[in-house]
């Protein structure tokens, strides 16, 4: 299976997650990943300066009808649900927040669910509400891979447990095998 895109859910505990995962990825990892991070509405850019510090691909805030592009790792802006549309570009939008947040991770699954069906890849990690539980379901009504961080090594187990609740995930695993899981899958496609 060639996946085209990787979407990522997180919540509390998600900056250590992230720089675990952004900073093992190779050079030449090729899937684009998507990211919503819930993150307070006055946040500033200053944790995407010390992912892009940390990764050895290129990470930055997701702008307005933006293509996507291999090798990169855009980040929702905060205040902002972030869509996908059917041609491979982002939508940004003010509408209500969906489970308190705003990006919201559903938002963001359901809509790249629909764009990539079963060529994309869902991981929902640490957080504490069940934001990405109906988005993960969605990936994987349209045929996609599931990943869900073990909640035992989830810094909040919650969102991890809700989405295990709702799926049978493809993949129930902690942060270092995730990483080791999607680079297979990258040099799996080449």
């Amino acid at each position: 299976m060639q996946y085209k895109a990787i979407v990522v859910g997180v919540s509390s505990g998600g900056m250590n997650a992230l720089k675990i995962i952004c900073s093992a990825l190779p050079v030449d990892f090729n899937i684009p990943i998507i990211i919503v991070q819930h993150l307070s509405a006055h946040s500033d850019s200053f944790w995407i300066k010390l992912l892009n510090e940390k990764s050895h691909l290129f990470v930055k805030e997701a702008d307005e009808k933006e293509k996507i592009k291999k090798g990169t790792i855009y980040i929702a802006p905060p205040n902002y649900h972030l869509l996908i549309e059917k041609d491979k570009t982002f939508s940004l939008t003010i509408d209500e927040r969906v489970n308190f947040a705003r990006p919201s991770i559903d938002v963001l699954f359901e809509s790249a669910a629909e764009a990539y069906r079963n060529k994309l890849i869902g991981i929902v990690l640490t957080g504490s509400n069940s934001d990405g539980t109906k988005g993960i379901k969605r990936i994987k009504d349209c045929g996609g891979l599931a990943i869900i961080q073990d909640p035992t090594t989830a810094d909040s187990e919650y969102m991890p447990k809700s989405a295990i609740a709702a799926i049978v995930p493809d993949y129930i695993i902690s942060l270092e095998e995730i990483v080791e899981l999607l680079i297979k899958i990258d040099q799996e496609k080449r």
